[in-house]
């Protein structure tokens, strides 16, 4: 059985699994991880999403075999309890999940999106959540909180941007 050396969360870890292996099994049942979760096994409802080298994954249908040394974010390496990513903060304080079986979908789709651009419009968060499913209903809350974390992603680089040009003029 072929060895597969993946880097999670910023840890590398090793696995023992088929070429076919998806992903998700190995994270959940070789490695623990308890963000991820199975859904649909088709790559259709986003309960297994991850974030591969910047993009929202569904680890459902890759294959082990296809990750090579990209690097994988899990929502347990997403933020802490302490200090939280700003999307999980804006899920907290929107209330955004009732159940929560589907929330790391959400999450890590939005997480992927906002840190490529946080500067986006209400039409483009319809957009780039389409095809995650939840059914206990709570969409307008996520879209609260996706909107509530676009502003603060948005706040938080302006406020970085006034801090590099104050300590440059300096």
């Amino acid at each position: 059985m072929p060895r597969y050396m993946l880097l999670i969360d910023g840890v590398k870890r090793e696995v023992d699994a088929d070429a076919d292996m998806p992903l998700l099994y190995a994270l959940r049942g070789e490695l623990a991880h308890k963000g991820p979760k199975f859904g649909c096994g088709l790559a259709q409802c986003g309960a297994c999403t991850i974030i591969l080298d910047g993009t929202a994954t569904r680890s459902c249908v890759l294959p082990i075999s296809a990750v090579g040394a990209a690097k994988i974010r899990t929502l347990d390496g997403l933020g802490t309890a302490g200090k939280p990513h700003p999307v999980q903060a804006a899920f907290i304080a929107e209330e955004a999940a009732q159940c929560g079986y589907c929330t790391n979908g959400w999450v890590m789709t939005t997480a992927a999106a906002l840190e490529k651009n946080p500067h986006v419009t209400d039409d483009e968060i319809r957009t780039m959540l389409t095809g995650l499913k939840c059914r206990c209903g709570t969409h307008m809350s996520i879209m609260r909180a996706v909107r509530r974390a676009a502003d603060a992603m948005v706040r938080a680089t302006a406020d970085t941007t006034l801090f590099t040009d104050a300590t440059r003029e300096a």
